[in-house]
């Protein structure tokens, strides 16, 4: 199917599509859509933001912008069975689906676990790897680091092969991870067909160059690879107040990162879960590096200058009192508990996070230390 027959099936198929939420992914998803000629309904709760996509239109990087409808949360009434893109921190979650009727074209594009939206009857999901920073008034936001918008069919996870631990990755494995990759797309393309997303949408977003779209036969590995990190990048630096940068370059904050992505991949290992390859590494190669310090301090000093400078999607929100901690570090200790292992940095940064957010703290650097102490008080010795 050639983009112009998705362009003309997206207008003939439905009246509109409506994001909900204006931040960084939901511009920037909203924007190529726009520029494909969709008609686009962004949906907020901001009243400066949505007067500024009135006056201004939405806005991409320095690219021109784009006219587009914009409706306050509060007076938004979306007819039935028309297409909406959630794009909302996992807070306001509630809030969206009370609105919607159960089994509609909802597709959630956002990070985290909610047990509300787990429970809605949607067939599709996307998780977006591209960084996408959004202006606070304004539906302006700066891609700030590329990658790519995974979209697929949601699907309970699956345990990973064996019920065991995978191994260490080695170069075969790599390989073979990759070779897998691309047998998977052709039923990929079948599994996201049926889930209603193609044509139109995946289609017509596939013809941007803001990022690459890339189908998936089951988003539940992505998701959770997406987690995997999440869960050990933003609570860290939301908590320090520092760009995702000084994750790599600031020691204590390295070692504490380090820990916890070994942490997390142990425990969706431990609780049997697939993970999906989310940017250059597969999790499986992530932890074999992680293994080895040598390695995974050379890797940093590479990754940390593309990582200057860009914000994690916490960033700010502890201040407001208001978090995705739950939807991230929760999640993960929740999994623990069921699979019968330890988590104590999970715990340690949830319970400092949940603290300061209580208490609308302002971010410091000390948070390390503070994390690493929690940590230590739960490891329990072992007695003869």
């Amino acid at each position: 199917m050639t983009f112009a027959r998705d362009v003309c099936d997206c207008e003939a198929s439905m009246e509109a599509v409506h994001i909900v939420g204006t931040g960084g992914i939901g511009c920037a998803v909203g924007y190529a859509l726009r520029a494909a000629g969709v008609h686009v309904v962004f949906v907020d709760t901001n009243a400066n933001k949505v007067e500024s996509g009135r006056r201004n239109g939405v806005h991409v990087n320095d690219r021109p912008p784009l006219t587009a409808e914009f409706v306050h949360f509060g007076s938004w009434q979306p007819a039935p069975g028309v297409p909406v893109l959630l794009c909302t921190k996992c807070y306001d979650n509630a809030a969206v689906l009370a609105r919607l009727a159960p089994g509609g074209q909802l597709i959630p594009i956002q990070n985290g676990f909610d047990s509300q939206l787990e429970a809605f009857e949607h067939a599709s999901e996307g998780i977006a790897s591209f960084v996408s920073e959004c202006a606070k008034d304004a539906p302006h936001t700066r891609i700030t680091r590329p990658g790519e918008l995974h979209i697929g069919p949601r699907s309970a996870p699956r345990p990973a092969s064996g019920g065991r631990t995978p191994p260490e990755a080695t170069a075969t494995e790599t390989t073979y991870d990759d070779r897998r990759d691309a047998e998977q797309r052709d039923a990929a393309s079948v599994a996201v067909a049926s889930a209603g997303l193609r044509p139109p949408l995946a289609g017509v977003l596939r013809s941007s160059d803001l990022f690459r779209v890339v189908e998936v036969a089951n988003i539940a590995p992505i998701k959770h690879a997406k987690l995997m990190y999440n869960a050990a990048i933003s609570p860290l630096a939301a908590a320090a107040g520092i760009d995702n940068g000084k994750l790599l370059s600031v020691p204590d904050a390295r070692t504490l990162f380090f820990g916890l992505l070994q942490e997390n991949y142990r425990t969706l290992s431990a609780a049997k879960i697939e993970l999906g390859k989310v940017g250059p590494f597969h999790p499986r190669t992530v932890a074999w590096i992680l293994r080895r310090k040598w390695l995974a301090g050379l890797m940093a000093k590479g990754f940390e200058p593309s990582l200057r400078g860009t914000y994690c999607s916490m960033a700010g929100e502890i201040q407001k009192g208001r978090t995705e901690i739950d939807n991230y570090n929760g999640y993960l200790i929740r999994l623990a508990e069921e699979a019968g292992v330890p988590c104590p940095l999970n715990r340690a940064v949830f319970d400092l996070v949940t603290r300061m957010t209580a208490a609308r703290e302002a971010p410091r650097p000390g948070v390390f230390r503070e994390i690493a102490q929690l940590a230590a008080r739960q490891v329990v010795p072992v007695t003869a």
